[in-house]
């Protein structure tokens, strides 16, 4: 029996020895590889955290101390010592394990992060919560480097700086190699300053120089400038922490005694690891940006590249983002840290000067843009669903409110399987179609998104292009640079008595559940302005009407016809389809939108259920 078989809780590593500790750590990492490989996920940021999380879980007592984990997807190692190991086949399937944090699905799962950039926020809500009930428990937030580059991260560490609450921010710093003042003097220097000695030394004499203003702060410059010398610096003792690093966050011997230091410590800590993504395998260890999120893989192998031609929807927009560069100058592109995810790749190699990553910042990336646009220039900006709703007042106040031309191109529109309702795009069409001076399309298939693509680009004023996770149907595309009719749709089947009009993705499901309702099907592409045209000429030809969209029914674009019809003064039986009023789960993309009855069996049964028992008309 392996050493990791016999730790199902974090009180089982309470009474290991450093050397069993270090053992298990490596069992750990084996067993990460292992497993991700067959389930796929994100196994570049888990193996940089292995000896941070056993570290973590040795010296703290959980889940009575709650550890907030951001972003959320280095949380397997956590996943494993917390009783699930045994789970963990099941991990991002369909009813198994979140790949996330899930506070339903255990008790030592703190808070939901599946976004970047909360934990110091959430973390110093729970540490105030503890003060204010007079419980000793204390707060850990560990955030990587890449999610303090968000102004919510420091709005948060700003904040707590003011409060007298025990939380204990450790800064997992992934981008740096660990250079010669990060060894063993500096994890000397880090545990003498950690250790209550050193703290109640320091506590005692500011006190005592408090009384003596101009010795006071020449000893406190005096120990910044000493610290200056072995750390990087005191950004965050100005926050009002206090600072401690950087150390090896792979050295347990340096991790533990440090950790145990600052768990005795009263008030704001911040402790600075550097740890390296992909630790382990070496594959990752060399690109680790590949190994973040991978797909099922053999390990002697490693990621391979995918079979087939078929082109994924970013793929699409990656191929137009190019093309259209090079033939509009003004064009530039910006991403809120997502160049690989959003499909910038090429665009970035090739047009350098007009390419920005702004870094886990959807706020300032949308105002940026904004500023852009006032000079004439034409940003499209690449981001998820999911991550356009935390830019929510910039693309109003900013962008729409000025009638600026910025594109966005919103990728992950709809369910995004595995990831789940953190990053499911569900809402789009709600929030934006409120949104004055708005154009928004949907595309049906590939070739339909690239020429979507140029039309929102060649509009004057805020434009969106949702599209889903993944590949469409397979169309050919037209590679030119042509543009779509703003705000007309197109007939893609004949039929009688119902017509179905469908949106984006659902178009496809839609045409093959026609073929056994004899149904009409209309592809409406914009979802505003909304082809009225074509809404009042299916009302007036059809006994029923039936809207389906891979977003909410609520305020979506089956929403957006049924306003048409009112103002037209049609009273007219119309069924939405759509999204539930729930947050779908992750799993397998086909099993969840046949849950949702969005396959083309679902929509099938819907209508022929709607036809047999119609509603009531007034």
């Amino acid at each position: 029996m392996s050493l990791l078989e016999t730790v199902n809780a974090p009180a089982d590593l309470k009474s290991l020895a450093r050397a069993d500790l270090k053992t298990l750590a490596e069992e750990l990492r084996a067993f990460i590889i292992d497993s991700v490989s067959r389930t796929g996920g994100h196994l570049a940021s888990n193996l940089g955290v292995v000896e941070l999380t056993v570290a973590l879980h040795h010296v703290f007592d959980t889940p009575e101390d709650r550890i907030v984990w951001d972003v959320g997807h280095q949380t397997y190692v956590h996943k494993v010592l917390t009783g699930r190991r045994e789970r963990m086949p099941g991990l991002r399937q369909t009813d198994g394990l979140s790949g996330f944090p899930k506070r339903e699905e255990s008790p030592y799962d703190a808070f939901v992060a599946g976004h970047s950039s909360t934990s110091i926020s959430a973390a110093l809500g729970m540490a105030v919560a503890a003060k204010l009930k007079g419980e000793e428990r204390r707060v850990v937030a560990v955030i990587g480097d890449g999610a303090m580059t968000a102004g919510m991260a420091f709005e948060a560490l700003n904040n707590a700086g003011a409060m007298d609450a025990n939380l204990l921010v450790i800064l997992n710093d992934n981008d740096m190699s660990i250079s010669a003042n990060v060894g063993a003097l500096n994890a000397y220097l880090t545990r003498l300053m950690s250790g209550r000695l050193y703290n109640n030394l320091r506590s005692t004499g500011e006190r005592l120089l408090s009384t003596l203003p101009p010795i006071h702060q020449l000893a406190r410059r005096a120990e910044e400038h000493l610290k200056g010398m072995v750390t990087p610096s005191t950004l965050f003792e100005e926050f009002g922490f206090n600072y401690l690093g950087p150390i090896d966050g792979h050295d347990l011997d340096t991790l533990i005694p440090t950790l145990a230091n600052i768990r005795q410590l009263r008030g704001p800590q911040f402790l600075h690891v550097i740890t390296q993504k992909g630790r382990g395998y070496n594959p990752a260890e060399a690109n680790p940006c590949l190994y973040h999120g991978v797909g099922k893989f053999k390990i002697e192998v490693g990621v391979e590249a995918k079979a087939g031609n078929k082109p994924t929807y970013t793929e699409v927009f990656g191929q137009w983002l190019s093309d259209m560069a090079a033939a509009d100058d003004r064009l530039v592109g910006v991403t809120p840290a997502m160049c690989e995810g959003s499909g910038l790749n090429d665009f970035a190699r090739r047009f350098p000067e007009r390419y920005f990553d702004v870094g886990i910042a959807e706020q300032h990336a949308l105002t940026f843009a904004a500023g852009l646009a006032c000079e004439g220039r034409k940003p499209v900006v690449a981001i998820y669903s999911t991550f356009l709703q935390r830019a929510y007042d910039q693309l109003i106040h900013d962008i729409a409110l000025q009638d600026l031309p910025v594109m966005l191109a919103i990728d992950r529109a709809g369910l995004v399987g595995a990831d789940g309702p953190t990053h499911a795009g569900a809402f789009d069409l709600s929030f934006l179609r409120c949104i004055p001076n708005m154009l928004i399309a949907a595309p049906s298939d590939e070739d339909e998104c690239r020429k979507m693509l140029t039309t929102a680009f060649r509009h004057d004023g805020p434009s969106a292009v949702r599209y889903p996770r993944g590949t469409g149907p397979g169309a050919i595309i037209d590679t030119g640079l042509e543009t779509l009719a703003v705000g007309k749709g197109v007939i893609r089947r004949d039929g009688r008595s119902t017509a179905i009009l469908a949106f984006g993705s659902m178009v496809t499901p839609a045409l093959i559940a026609a073929e056994q309702l004899d149904a009409t099907v209309a592809d409406m592409r914009f979802v505003k302005p909304l082809d009225l045209d074509l809404v009042r000429q299916l009302a007036e030809t059809h006994d029923r009407l039936v809207t389906v969209e891979e977003n909410v029914v609520m305020g979506g674009a089956g929403a957006a016809v049924a306003e048409a019809l009112a103002g037209m003064g049609l009273n007219k039986a119309i069924l939405h389809l759509g999204l539930p009023d729930r947050f779908v789960e992750h799993g397998d993309p086909g099993v969840l939108l046949r849950r949702c009855g969005l396959d083309a069996a679902g929509i099938e049964s819907a209508i022929g259920e709607f036809a047999r028992h119609p509603p009531r008309q007034e």
